[in-house]
């Protein structure tokens, strides 16, 4: 069950905000409608629903508001505008991310897949998706954790007729299980003939609340379209016929040569016509929507106005008591341009639309009816450290932007070394790291940055977890398994890197230059720290400013701002050293180091000491506290 209580947004500027005091239900075992035009507040009532957009109200899924469940992607299965993924992912990898994400066995998507009809496509890409398939996808989406309720906004939005009740059979399907669904539509026949409850938004207000079939009775009436190049002259006529048959028949005079008539028949309008030689282009049965505030007239009174052939006006109305009860249910009209004859006894004896929305049966339709679910999750899998590690191992893998960026590292560097070897002057350890003096940073070091970036950056771009409580979740556990993933990447990549350089000047120089340094081990930790270091940037920066570009920005200050700072800072006279730092640490710590410790520890401190390790180290603490502080600001909002 669904409890929305005052939920509005937070005020723009000089204008009012976009959704102001709504509150309703949707209860369990039923399919509501959530509907209004375009710029109603559809949207943005969903957002608030989720926790997605600030603002005041809270909602409650089952008696719990979303940021107190544990799992809400189990509560929840959300459909906001496309699927978020990225467009060189496949639909088999997007759902086997998502799945890694919300703790459900891998076979899960293959189940998935099939009740949506994707079977055949599940190796194609995210950007060659139709609209169609687009939308199958995202209800997989939301289908994949079993959730007890569904969210979506428009999941109709675009589909064909034939697309569209598909979708709306695993709603009702979903419904008949016993499941809660809230959708969002801008089409009132689509609400009448899906929903069971319809909640109609105007203007950020809620304005009404009602059963399908009110809803149906009050806002929908079958109607007859009309087009013909003599359209008033039409719409008088049949206005005269009506008068003097003792008929009730409103004549609307739509934009250029329509004519919507209500209370008439396709056979009558077209007798009319032909008697009086008019032409008519177009005559047919439609459902013709009242608008939001229509409600229905006082008990055996009907309005009647007289139809003119100016554009947007009226004259003035009359009513009339009838004793015919099929009169009861015309709504009371309040739009220019209405004719109605004087009222009479005689209702249309063929049923429209309108009257197919009304006598549709509340009870729900057969299972043998209804599209098949995909089978529930029997056994939930418990919680593991490892789910956000799988989870970015998946992310980092399904698409090619990581290998395209190691393979233009490695070209780059492979290049410059034998570009640096042929000018001189440049000492081995920069030339097997391809690292000229011009240069802040080498190729690894920046692939591995960019990488980093990229771990969170598209996290942002394509927030495949907005499911998952927020736009991004802030979790540590999250945090964690993107640094160790990026930590991997950046050591193979440094260790690829070197590997690559010393070949590639083997190849072109021989031996010469392929000498191994004395002090490797000093300059082998140096440089995997300069690349772990470079990559721990990236994905901090781009957690925090929810960019890429910031993410890939951070790491370029590093050496361009920070080292030139720190510099200045170690350039004055020192009085004392650090000599002996190691001993007092372990007196501190009242351990003995094993296998020679102190030696590592103080080639770590010296290492620390310099001004591109210090630069780093000091960055790498900046951006890991502004990380936290945002978390911790974020959970206490």
């Amino acid at each position: 069950m669904i409890q929305a209580i005052g939920l509005t947004s937070n005020p723009r500027k000089e204008l009012p905000p976009a959704v102001d005091d709504v509150s309703f239900e949707a209860r369990p075992g039923r399919v509501t409608a959530l509907l209004g035009v375009p710029g109603a507040g559809k949207t943005t009532t969903l957002r608030l629903m989720l926790e997605l957009q600030r603002g005041r109200g809270i909602t409650y899924f089952r008696g719990r508001p979303l940021h107190r469940i544990a799992h809400p992607s189990r509560e929840v299965g959300v459909l906001l505008s496309e699927v978020p993924g990225h467009p060189a992912r496949t639909i088999r990898g997007q759902l086997g991310m998502v799945c890694a994400a919300v703790g459900v066995p891998i076979r899960r998507v293959d189940e998935v897949i099939e009740v949506v009809g994707l079977v055949s496509l599940r190796d194609e890409r995210l950007g060659t998706l139709s609209r169609g398939m687009d939308r199958r996808l995202g209800l997989a989406c939301a289908l994949l954790s079993d959730p007890h309720t569904l969210v979506l906004d428009d999941p109709a939005g675009g589909l064909s007729v034939t697309e569209g009740r598909w979708l709306h059979g695993i709603l009702r399907a979903h419904a008949a299980h016993g499941g809660t669904v809230l959708f969002s539509t801008d089409d009132p026949k689509e609400a009448a003939r899906t929903a069971d409850r319809v909640i109609t938004l105007e203007g950020g207000r809620l304005v009404a609340d009602q059963e399908a079939a009110d809803f149906a009775r009050t806002r929908l009436r079958a109607r007859v379209a009309v087009r013909s190049p003599h359209a008033a002259r039409l719409g008088d006529l049949l206005a005269k016929e009506a008068r003097a048959a003792q008929r009730s028949v409103e004549v609307v005079r739509e934009d250029g040569n329509r004519l919507s008539v209500y209370g008439s028949t396709c056979a009558d309008i077209g007798e009319t016509a032909f008697r009086h030689g008019i032409l008519v282009h177009r005559l047919a049965d439609e459902t013709g929507d009242m608008g939001p505030h229509a409600t229905l007239p006082a008990e055996g009174l009907t309005s009647a106005t007289v139809f003119t052939s100016a554009l947007l006006t009226s004259a003035s109305a009359t009513s009339t008591p009838t004793d015919d009860p099929s009169t009861d249910d015309a709504p009371a009209i309040d739009e220019p341009a209405i004719a109605v004859a004087a009222t009479g006894a005689h209702t249309p004896d063929e049923p429209g639309p309108a009257t197919e929305a009304r006598t549709r049966p509340a009870a729900l339709p057969g299972a043998r009816d209804l599209p098949q679910l995909p089978p529930p999750i029997a056994v939930r899998q418990a919680p593991s450290p490892l789910r956000p590690l799988r989870y970015e191992l998946r992310r980092a893998t399904g698409v090619g932007t990581g290998y395209l960026t190691a393979i233009a590292v490695l070209v780059t560097s492979a290049l410059l070394s034998v570009l640096l070897a042929r000018i001189g002057h440049t000492p081995q350890p920069r030339l097997l790291a391809a690292w000229p003096r011009e240069c802040p940073l080498p190729p690894a070091a920046l692939g591995a940055g960019l990488l980093g970036a990229l771990a969170f950056g598209e996290e942002f771009r394509h927030p495949a977890l907005a499911t998952d409580r927020g736009t991004v979740p802030r979790r540590l556990g999250l945090l964690a398994a993107k640094l160790l993933v990026a930590s991997v990447t950046a050591l193979a990549l440094a260790v690829l890197t070197v590997g690559c350089d010393l070949e590639m000047l083997y190849l072109v120089y021989g031996r010469e230059l392929v000498g191994v340094p004395a002090d490797w081990l000093s300059l082998s930790a140096s440089w995997i720290g300069l690349t772990v270091g470079c990559a721990w940037a990236g994905v901090l920066a781009a957690g925090i400013f929810r960019s890429t570009t910031a993410g890939l920005a951070a790491v370029l200050a590093v050496p361009v701002v920070v080292v030139p700072l720190v510099q200045k800072a170690l350039a004055g006279p020192s009085v004392r050293k650090a000599a002996g730092f190691s001993e007092r640490l372990r007196e501190l710590l009242l351990m003995q180091w094993p296998f020679g410790g102190a030696r590592y520890i103080a080639a770590g401190a010296r290492l620390v000491a310099q001004p591109v390790g210090g630069a780093l180290m000091l960055s790498l603490t900046a951006l890991l506290c502004a990380y936290l502080l945002t978390t911790l600001r974020r959970r206490v909002r």
